[in-house]
């Protein structure tokens, strides 16, 4: 009997280790039981952009998470430090920054700042920016401005973007931002000016982008693309990759 009453305790002097070593590395990773990507879905954000980028994530097999605007403004800034990366998608960046309060932005710059990553297409380029419309001001005072199409009258168009060490890839554009002033160029309008950015914002790791590359084809009807949704959604995924893991693309 005191044989099996001693392996008894060795067995569950085993088991109480492997469980604490558990909840160790269970802490020491942060958020085990909850997705690295924060994905806003509140008001100002285009559904069918949403859809889009949630598109990439399913395909490549991403976890993620979706915010509205109310329950961002009720997250604390540790919550949001808690995920390693927040994607803000296209829409109207005047909605999605006024339906966020002054502090919520705040703390979203913070945990930027502690590590958090951002990820901002078009409409969440510009949130990026030091926005009159409750900015992130993620760019030490830069804001930035339309494309020059959007001067010209157009709305949207299929945009030739040049890309650092890449080949040339057609993306859909629609009121979407450029980014002189701030950030690497990874891919720059026909113009010239940066289609695509990346930089920090001290311990975070900011992409932005101008255009749409996670736009599936349904976006393309009466507009000619010579670049294949199937190869722009491929760099949607690069772009997302990029700024979860904090990969420096390739950039002039």
């Amino acid at each position: 009997m005191n044989v099996l009453t001693e392996e008894f305790n060795a067995m569950r002097r085993v088991t109480v280790s492997l469980v604490l070593i558990s909840m160790a590395l269970m802490a020491c990773s942060g958020r085990r039981d909850r997705s690295a990507i924060l994905l806003f879905n509140g008001s100002g954000a285009s559904p069918n952009d949403v859809a889009a980028v949630e598109t990439i994530l399913h395909s490549n097999h991403l976890d993620y998470s979706t915010v509205n605007s109310s329950r961002l403004n009720e997250m604390g800034e540790a919550q949001l430090r808690g995920y390693r990366l927040l994607i803000v998608p296209g829409g109207n960046f005047i909605d999605i920054g006024n339906s966020l309060t002054s502090s919520t932005t705040a703390k979203i710059r913070s945990a930027i700042q502690q590590g958090t990553n951002y990820l901002g297409i078009c409409a969440g380029g510009f949130l990026a920016g030091n926005s009159s419309a409750n900015g992130l001001n993620l760019t030490s005072g830069v804001r930035f401005g339309f494309y020059a199409a959007e001067g010209r009258g157009v709305r949207k168009a299929a945009v030739a973007i040049d890309r650092a060490g890449g080949p040339t890839l057609e993306h859909y554009w629609e009121d979407g931002p450029q980014f002189t002033g701030w950030g690497a160029v990874v891919g720059r309008y026909p113009d010239g000016t940066p289609a695509v950015v990346q930089g920090t914002f001290g311990s975070g790791w900011v992409i932005l982008s101008g255009v749409h590359p996670e736009a599936p084809a349904g976006w393309r009807h009466g507009m000619t693309f010579r670049t294949p949704a199937s190869v722009d959604n491929d760099f949607a995924f690069t772009l997302i990759d990029a700024a979860l893991n904090r990969i420096s693309l390739a950039h002039y």
